[in-house]
């Protein structure tokens, strides 16, 4: 064989190979996004349950629900005025 047609070989293998790994790096880049959108659509998704789990923890610990639950069930009661005691350093 002549270095001519060994050079026209591998340039055809060359381009062959490239092609070749351009269309894998193209549906790896593909695959990739597909992949960013569903943990972005995800991402969001979780935003919002924090979103509401925080409203539902705000809604839970107000004041007057925690003073109602503990007058209930604990049978706790706010102090009067003449049982007070001011300790002054």
């Amino acid at each position: 064989m002549s270095p001519r047609v060994v050079l026209i070989v591998a340039l055809a293998l060359s381009v062959l190979g490239s092609a070749i790994g351009n269309v894998y790096v193209k549906h790896q880049r593909r695959t990739l996004v597909v992949e960013l959108h569903a943990l972005g659509n995800e991402r969001d998704a979780m935003q919002v349950e924090w979103g509401q789990l925080q409203l539902e923890q705000s809604t839970w610990a107000t004041h007057d629900r925690i003073q109602a639950l503990a007058a209930s069930r604990l049978g706790l009661r706010m102090p009067t005025s003449d049982s007070l005691v001011l300790v002054v350093p």
